[in-house]
C-alpha cells in the first residue's frame, strides 16, 4: 500500500510543483484587489511563504536526485527575480522590488534547510 502511494506521489509531485510555478506567474502579473488589513510588510511573507512551497515542491519532486538540489534552488531564485522585472516591465499595476525578491530567495533557501534536514533525518533512519 505504502509503495502505490509513493508511486502516485511521485508523478503527481511534479504537476504540483508545474501548478505552484504557474499559480506564482499568475498572481504576480494579475492585478489583485487591494486588501482591507493593512499591516505594513505583509506582502513579503506571502512572498517567502509561496517561494517556499515553490523550492519544497521542486526539491522533493527531484528527492532521487540530490545532485540536483543546487540547481533546483538557483533556478526558484532566478525565477522569482525574473518575475520581479516581469512585474515592472509588463505591467502598470505592479511594481518589481528587490525586497520581493529578497523574500522569494529566503523562502527558498528555507525550503532548502528543511529539505537537506528531512534528508538527513531520512538517511539517520534508513541507516538503522
Amino acid at each position: 500500500m505504502l509503495k502505490r502511494i509513493k508511486n502516485l506521489l511521485k508523478g503527481s509531485l511534479f504537476i504540483v510543483a508545474l501548478i505552484i510555478s504557474t499559480t506564482i506567474v499568475f498572481l504576480s502579473l494579475l492585478k489583485l484587489p487591494s486588501s482591507k488589513i493593512n499591516i505594513i510588510n505583509i506582502d513579503k511573507a506571502y512572498h517567502s511563504i509561496a517561494y517556499f512551497a515553490l523550492g519544497t515542491t521542486w526539491l522533493f519532486t527531484y528527492y532521487k536526485k540530490p545532485e540536483k538540489k543546487y540547481f533546483i534552488v538557483i533556478c526558484c531564485i532566478i525565477f522569482g527575480i525574473i518575475i520581479e522585472v516581469l512585474q515592472s516591465r509588463l505591467t502598470s499595476y505592479r511594481t518589481g522590488d528587490y525586497v520581493d525578491a529578497i523574500a522569494n530567495s529566503c523562502g527558498v533557501l528555507l525550503a532548502l534547510l528543511i529539505f537537506n534536514l528531512f534528508v538527513k533525518k531520512n538517511r539517520l533512519i534508513n541507516d538503522k
